[in-house]
């Protein structure tokens, strides 16, 4: 089924660590608010490319070990098999929207802090056995 919305606003009313908008059948529309300091958490996804946009803040980024910097207006597109982070380095909330193909998380799910997506291991699971 199609989605519209304005990203934008959803992203800078979201409040959660991570809430999934939209799955589909090739992709899935994730928005993330990470805390001052908070950071995603160094991950690696074998089957599944991530598209980052930066909507307000600053980042650090690290992707295979490099680091760089993003900010507002930017976009990271993260290939399968590349280890990475995304760090905030702002003074307030780091707001970004995630577009994962194919989804990597359940359709629906939503994690109020980084802390309670890091126990979540059903939504874990989801995502290892993407193909």
């Amino acid at each position: 089924m199609p989605y519209q919305t304005n990203i934008f606003k959803a992203t800078k009313e979201n409040k959660f660590f991570r809430q999934v908008l939209f799955t589909g059948a090739k992709s899935q529309l994730v928005v993330m608010s990470i805390k001052k300091n908070g950071e995603i958490g160094e991950e690696t996804h074998a089957h599944v490319e991530q598209i980052f946009f930066f909507q307000k803040g600053d980042a650090k980024v690290v992707l295979d070990g490099v680091e760089s910097v993003a900010t507002k207006g930017d976009i990271l597109i993260v290939t399968p098999g590349t280890k990475h982070n995304v760090i905030n380095t702002g003074k307030g909330a780091l707001k970004v929207w995630t577009v994962y193909c194919p989804p990597n998380h359940i359709d629906g799910r939503i994690h109020k802090t980084k802390k309670q997506a890091d126990k979540d291991t059903e939504d874990e699971e989801f995502g290892n056995q993407v193909q």
